[in-house]
């Protein structure tokens, strides 16, 4: 959400309206690249992605180098704020300046692609076969894959090792097992689990996992499922085993209590590892989220991640040479590689076993992305309005302003 977030599935994600307001989802005037000033040289590549700090700037920029290499191209890369990528995107659309290669947040991918701004891959020769579901599910509008992601990320369950041994708690498996365990664990200025509960897509990507494993629908927010699962949540808050802070909340705040002991468990990526792991004497397990009922329930992840896009820049020999690119930088050693630093899972599934010889504490993480659903599956290009609806919902719920049930269906309206 996704999120975040990092330039991954976190951040915050422009709704059709505020995209509709500005132009984007009419069809994008685009000039020929000679007539703007852009190089025409199909030797030249410019790149645009919001990987804008390190280790992520500098691991994704090694990436595409060594792809550039290999296809005998050179580029010229941007790398803005996530904030600021899609008003980057809007204004060279209009300006007919878009670049050769465009990175995407998963979610934004099919508002962007309904605009007619990007190229479908598989006419390019971009392979597109041997991805998981929740991947190519990301990348597609109606029935084209625009976008692809090298590697990809979810979240799960963190528990502070000791605490729970010292407590005799099981790394918990349903709601019931995980409501029992952060009561116990409860304890001075210790709360049991922390999660972020704000108002913004963070929260709607922390709660998806309790909503969509009970059946919630996004198509529909008021329904008894849905409601029961914003139970839940809302009662860790109300009987104190979670602080009432979670409603302001960022996941770099919940790893924070996490880290300094103030939290025995939390919902989590793992962006946060590279941190966690330089912080002497923190032992932590990571598992997936419980459910309500394991005898009938899967725990369903969503997936996180950026895509990688082509635009339809008008210029067919340099959208050839593009392609060529983004297939050497979605390579499998690529991949591997990629994931390896930036604590990521590889996009195709059958590279799981060489990863986790690589990054063998992913093992939650690879098992999730399998079976992890695109939040736009469903929805498609108007998924950030149900995104605000949900949390709205769950900020109305656990504040206690209104019921779970009252508080899904008041957030139906905005949609």
């Amino acid at each position: 959400m996704t999120p975040a977030p990092p330039a991954r599935s976190r951040g915050p994600l422009l709704s059709r309206r505020t995209l509709t307001s500005a132009g984007l989802l009419a069809p994008l005037a685009l000039t020929a690249c000679g007539s703007t000033g852009v190089s025409s040289d199909p030797d030249v590549l410019r790149v645009l992605d919001s990987y804008s700090n390190d280790p992520d700037n500098g691991i994704i920029g090694a990436a595409l180098e060594a792809a550039a290499a290999t296809v005998g191209v050179t580029l010229e890369r941007v790398s803005v704020s996530g904030g600021s990528l899609i008003q980057r995107v809007l204004q060279q659309g209009s300006s007919g300046t878009l670049p050769d290669l465009l990175m995407l947040d998963n979610p934004d991918l099919q508002q962007i692609a309904a605009t007619t701004a990007l190229s479908p891959l598989g006419p390019l020769g971009v392979p597109v076969d041997g991805y998981a579901g929740g991947v190519t599910a990301a990348g597609t509008y109606r029935g084209e894959v625009y976008g692809l992601a090298p590697t990809v990320n979810t979240i799960a369950l963190f528990y502070d090792v000791p605490t729970l041994e010292a407590a005799g708690i099981a790394p918990p498996t349903t709601w019931d097992e995980l409501a029992d365990a952060a009561a116990a664990l409860t304890v001075g200025g210790r709360y049991g689990i922390a999660f972020c509960a704000n108002a913004t897509y963070e929260n709607t990507w922390q709660f998806l996992p309790f909503f969509w494993t009970n059946g919630g629908d996004e198509r529909d927010l008021d329904t008894a499922q849905a409601a029961q699962a914003l139970e839940f949540v809302t009662d860790l808050v109300q009987t104190g085993s979670a602080s009432r802070s979670v409603l302001n909340w960022t996941q770099a705040d919940v790893k924070d209590q996490f880290i300094s002991g103030k939290a025995a468990m939390m919902v989590n990526g793992p962006w946060q590892i590279p941190e966690m792991s330089t912080v002497e004497g923190l032992e932590y397990g990571i598992v997936t989220l419980p459910v309500r009922d394991p005898a009938t329930q899967t725990s369903v992840a969503p997936l996180g991640g950026e895509v990688w896009t082509i635009p339809d820049t008008g210029n067919p020999t340099k959208q050839r040479r593009a392609a060529a690119l983004l297939t050497e930088f979605l390579s499998d050693e690529s991949q591997l590689s990629m994931g390896e630093q930036r604590y990521t899972v590889p996009g195709k599934p059958a590279l799981a076993g060489q990863y986790l010889q690589r990054r063998p504490e992913m093992a939650t993480f690879t098992e999730l992305i399998t079976d992890a659903r695109a939040r736009t599956a469903e929805l498609g290009p108007d998924w950030p309005d149900a995104a605000k609806a949900i949390y709205t919902a769950v900020q109305l719920s656990i504040s206690g302003q209104a019921a779970p049930r009252e508080a899904l269906a008041e957030a139906e309206d905005y949609r």
